[in-house]
């Protein structure tokens, strides 16, 4: 019988983890299927971990991965990949807002011999207008300026046939857009829309600022297109600063006017000034992502290992070094 590995990286979701997993358990229980659940604790500060040890031992499907720290959404999603063993993975969010009831739908999916079924949410429940606006201008930035499509909505929220898995974690970079990665592998892919729910309980982890650190990852982890626009604006504005200091000589020269120049001379000034900062902004973003990378750090390291019958294992283990 194959085994189903369901990946769930938590972070501050006390609330949540229990219900959840009665949910999956609902869905899952009645398929024809082994299944794993396994918890990525993201170095939650609240009861998660406890609750999380309690499933553990009352259901030996179920184990958590506890890192020593918060390491961020993409990289507890990495770690659980790592720990998978099933001949499909599914990942999904421990809120409730990847309903538990599209399991058998991705399953089926994969059945049919699609290798990648990843969703897309058609529209989410609650969501404000700034962040349904924000992250619509998103998609539509990433593929104008990369190679590789991303359809809007996408999610971490998927099915992957093991070979999927395997290669994906031969990719070591530690910035990671898991959904352009993803996206970018080929192998047989199809799409399920659904509408996402508003969370369980708690509130989203994902503030303003992680919303735009995972957007800079994602548009400088595919596209030099940043790099090739701070070039053109400084051929432009030069080409222009040229044409300006030919005026002023020939002014100067040929004609009797006297200069002023102050105005002119403080918008240069200002316009010059604004986009050397900001090419050099740019090229410190790709330096510092390459300064990232070749440190050569653990991608993540794991306090404790929980499963039914072991109460804490820990091992310090360290895996994904690049």
């Amino acid at each position: 019988m194959q085994l189903i590995s369901i990946v769930v990286p938590v972070y501050n979701e006390q609330e949540n983890v229990r219900y959840f997993y009665q949910e999956v358990r609902k869905y899952m229980d009645p398929l024809e299927y082994l299944y794993e659940l396994i918890f990525v604790d993201d170095g939650s500060t609240d009861d998660t971990p406890r609750i999380i040890e309690q499933i553990t031992q009352q259901d030996v499907r179920v184990s958590a991965v506890i890192l020593a720290r918060n390491f961020g959404h993409q990289i507890a999603l990495t770690c659980g990949l790592d720990y998978a063993k099933g001949d499909a993975v599914i990942t999904m969010d421990g809120d409730m807002q990847h309903p538990p009831e599209m399991l058998p739908i991705l399953l089926r999916k994969w059945e049919e011999g699609f290798e990648v079924v990843q969703t897309i949410r058609s529209d989410t429940q609650g969501v404000s207008w700034f962040k349904r606006y924000t992250s619509s201008m998103f998609y539509r930035l990433i593929n104008v300026m990369s190679n590789i499509h991303i359809n809007e909505g996408g999610s971490d929220f998927r099915l992957m046939d093991h070979k999927v898995v395997e290669t994906f974690l031969r990719f070591k970079e530690r910035a990671r857009f898991i959904r352009g990665l993803i996206g970018d592998l080929g192998y047989r892919q199809t799409f399920i829309e659904f509408v996402a729910p508003q969370r369980h309980a708690g509130k989203s982890k994902f503030s303003l600022k992680k919303m735009l650190t995972f957007a800079i990852d994602g548009i400088t982890s595919f596209s030099k297109v940043p790099l090739r626009i701070a070039l053109y604006a400084g051929l432009l504005l030069g080409m222009m600063s040229f044409l300006l200091t030919l005026n002023v000589v020939y002014t100067k020269l040929f004609t009797a006017e006297a200069v002023p120049g102050w105005a002119t001379l403080a918008v240069s000034v200002l316009l010059l000034g604004g986009l050397q900062l900001l090419v050099v902004g740019i090229i410190g973003e790709y330096i510092g992502r390459i300064f990232e990378e070749v440190k050569q750090r653990p991608l993540y390291w794991v306090s404790d290992e929980l499963r039914s019958g072991v109460k804490s294992v820990a091992k310090e283990r360290i895996k994904h070094v690049g």
